[in-house]
């Protein structure tokens, strides 16, 4: 048994969705409290904030949420940026301003998400990282409800969320627009979980596709796609949407507003694809964000498991494109590809471009191979212009290819829309000041319209407007583990859920991938073993970089007829510095449970 820790006090900048109220672990003292370290440009968090909902629902009354907001990207330090966030994203309960990373370090955060279980006396009782943990936190939640409500100690009850007020506009966060036949725009309204299509001058409703309400039938959609004419007559509908939180791709026919799912199986993607086809409706997706025709098929940005997929409409099959679910900045022959949350897709001649959101990357593929464009890696961004190799974008989530060859670029975090031109090699500033626009489209009459997501509009930009922006340069803030050079201990802690045991039915229940950035950083250690603890050789030479850790565990149910089985993953970007007096081994949490729980 190890001892018992009281959890540290809950210290940020400010609180949404409390009314105002600063909470403290007084005020939560008789409730079960689970702390979400988050940011809002994480895709895994994303997925963990929708994995919550049905156990905000099911144990409302004992159970406090609590969002501690750790920010990655400099604009994700903008309190105004976080409020809009919490909307967005449909967070309904308390969430912390950590924009200090105070609580982070507090807490012993390594990766994004995290969770942490604090029990109803206020001590922790349980840390875990990355997605998937919804069961075993429902289990676990069960056990500390039995145990206060027999010690007294649980105070069952209304929580601290105060919802904030409700606004009226056309779009509430729209993330995607197309232009349909006739001059229409074709609009996802994400945050009201629709599709609107407006008149040309993208504020005139005509019609809404989806009731408004969450998973009716879609769940914050993003990308779209308009068929080829003789591809959307064999299969019946005309646009692709990527339904992105409903992890499914779906049909639209304009005709009559019928709305079909044509791929995913509803459920999130937990286990590797080969590279063979499989059958749409039977597999599963992972936070489809865009979609693109290209070579001859539906390209999808697959941004939870950084990955692209191809989807044909036809044959109704999918399959891996490009990446290998590796978090990282890597060119070379697809699919043995690494990218980081891809968000944005658009077609120009032979090349597909990506808006590769993680690494502030503009990427694109040609003649099957993946390149970089502008781009420096998961932890390099800014608002800097010129040369391509010294250019900085901050989170770009859309891409638009142009017909002279160049790229317009929603420049998202940085709110602005930029230019990159493959002849000069060279990126601009087209226009700045903007509200997180998430994509750009250019239309048949050659207006450029971006979805200025965050202020709920679509916007015109004028012709011609160009110009240069020396902007600063950033790096995330992310405390750095100090190591020893030499010999390293790699120790990746996991332990089953309650109710569940390690399954090695199918082979090793394990795995664990490392690989760093430099490549120069690991003298030894690099690679694929089933083995959850690894020695490293650091290099000395080198002061610091990135350890790239992929960690899963296979488990199933104990004690049960029909046991299920569960795969736990996280992929961890660990900043390192080298320094002589560090220790030498380095402990990363899958999921930890302290017996005291």
């Amino acid at each position: 048994m190890t001892a018992r820790v009281r959890a540290p006090e809950l210290r940020g900048r400010g609180w949404f969705n409390t009314g105002g109220r600063d909470l403290t672990l007084a005020d939560l003292r008789g409730k079960i409290v689970i702390l979400d370290f988050w940011t809002y440009g994480c895709i895994n968090c994303l997925h963990v904030l929708d994995e919550l909902r049905p156990l905000e629902q099911k144990y409302g009354d004992a159970v406090v949420m609590i969002g501690v907001h750790s920010p990655k990207f400099q604009h994700e330090r903008d309190p105004q940026a976080l409020a809009a966030a919490v909307e967005r994203y449909g967070v309904h309960h308390p969430v912390v301003d950590d924009g200090d990373m105070h609580l982070w370090q507090q807490y012993a955060a390594k990766a994004w998400p995290t969770l942490a279980v604090i029990d109803p006396t206020g001590y922790l009782v349980a840390s875990m990282a990355g997605e998937g943990h919804a069961e075993g936190l429902s289990r676990l939640v069960d056990e500390l409800i039995a145990k206060h409500t027999a010690d007294g100690t649980l105070h069952r009850g209304d929580g601290p969320y105060v919802p904030p007020p409700a606004a009226e506009t056309v779009f509430r966060f729209p993330g995607k627009a197309i232009e349909l036949p006739g001059g229409h725009l074709l609009v996802s309204d994400t945050a009201r979980h629709s599709i609107v299509e407006v008149e040309a001058d993208g504020e005139t409703l005509v019609r809404r596709f989806g009731s408004g309400e969450r998973g009716d039938p879609f769940s914050e959609p993003q990308g779209l796609l308009l068929l080829p004419a003789e591809v959307a007559s064999a299969v019946g509908y005309d646009v692709v949407v990527a339904d992105t939180v409903n992890h499914q791709l779906r049909g639209l026919r304009l005709a009559d507003g019928e709305i079909t799912v044509v791929a995913g199986s509803g459920r999130p993607w937990r286990s590797a694809v080969d590279e063979h086809a499989h059958d749409a409706l039977a597999t599963d997706l992972s936070s489809p964000w865009d979609v693109a025709w290209y070579d001859d098929r539906v390209i999808i940005a697959m941004a939870g498991i950084h990955q692209l997929w191809w989807f044909d409409p036809i044959k109704r099959t999918v399959g891996v494109y490009a990446g290998t679910t590796v978090e990282s900045l890597r060119d070379g022959p697809i699919p043995d590809v690494w990218m980081a949350q891809p968000s944005g897709l658009s077609v120009g001649g032979e090349r597909l471009w990506i808006a590769d959101s993680e690494t502030s990357a503009l990427r694109y593929i040609e003649a099957g191979a993946l390149h970089t464009a502008v781009g420096q890696g998961l932890f390099d961004f800014g608002h800097v212009d010129g040369p391509a190799k010294e250019a900085l974008f901050q989170h770009p989530l859309g891409v638009a290819a142009l017909p002279d060859g160049s790229v317009l670029v929603a420049d998202t975090y940085n709110g602005a829309v930029r230019r990159f031109d493959p002849h000069t090699d060279e990126v601009s500033t087209v226009d700045s000041g903007l509200a997180e626009p998430s994509d750009v489209l250019l239309t048949s009459t050659g207006d450029v319209v971006v979805v200025e997501s965050g202020a709920h509009r679509l916007t015109r930009l004028a012709p011609g407007a160009v110009r240069t922006v020396t902007g600063e340069r950033h790096r995330t803030e992310r405390p750095a583990s100090p190591v020893a050079p030499g010999k390293l201990t790699l120790d990746v802690v996991f332990t089953p859920a309650p109710g569940q045991k390690l399954d090695n039915q199918f082979g090793p229940s394990t795995r664990l991938e490392v690989s760093a950035s430099p490549p120069e950083l690991l003298l030894e250690g690099a690679g694929k073993t089933t083995d959850l603890s690894r020695s490293l050789v650091i290099n000395s030479n080198v002061p610091n970089g990135v350890l790239q850790v992929v960690a899963q565990a296979a488990t199933c149910d104990v004690d049960v007829e029909f046991a299920a089985c569960h795969l736990t993953r996280q992929d961890w970007g660990v900043p390192i510095v080298v320094t002589p007096d560090g220790p030498s081994r380095l402990p990363l949490i899958l999921r930890g449970l302290d017996e005291e729980s």
